[in-house]
């Protein structure tokens, strides 16, 4: 089974996409500042748990 087919990996993906709608109506001058932060730590969050499932699977 891969990662991919994990709920708690499409649930990361559905946080990522969430934050992303969320941050588009920031205002442009937060873009590199508290825009970019959430972005990338929902982002983290999936990339974090494929990490560790093919630690565990290889």
């Amino acid at each position: 089974m891969s990662h991919r087919e994990q709920y708690i990996w499409q649930r990361g993906i559905y946080l990522c996409q969430l934050c992303y709608e969320l941050t588009k109506s920031f205002h442009p001058s937060e873009l590199y500042g508290i825009t970019s932060q959430i972005r990338r730590a929902s982002v983290s969050v999936p990339a974090n748990i494929a990490e560790g499932y093919g630690r565990l699977n290889s």
